[in-house]
């Protein structure tokens, strides 16, 4: 995954630039990120504070993790069956 040049506290502080008057043309300008970059942030962090974004930052961490765990146990669960087919 290709890591961001600005973190979500920055994006934030962006969009809040945006929402107190600035056009996003002129943003998108001023740090140097495409038109969009800039709605695809302010669709993922629209309306969202610093604690919200860590907040989601770590969920999703933690649904990655989990989704991990589903794959590697459904994969023993499929080795076990054809183990066991075998057999009979």
């Amino acid at each position: 995954m290709k890591r961001s040049r600005f973190s979500e506290e920055q994006i934030i502080g962006i969009l809040k630039e945006h929402q107190a008057g600035i056009a996003a043309a002129e943003l998108c300008r001023k740090y140097g990120v495409s038109d969009a970059t800039f709605y695809k942030w302010r669709s993922k962090y629209g309306g969202m504070e610093v604690s919200d974004a860590n907040r989601l930052k770590a969920l999703e961490e933690e649904n990655a993790k989990l989704k991990k765990l589903l794959a590697e146990s459904m994969m023993d669960v499929s080795t076990l069956r054809e183990m066991l087919g075998k057999n009979y």
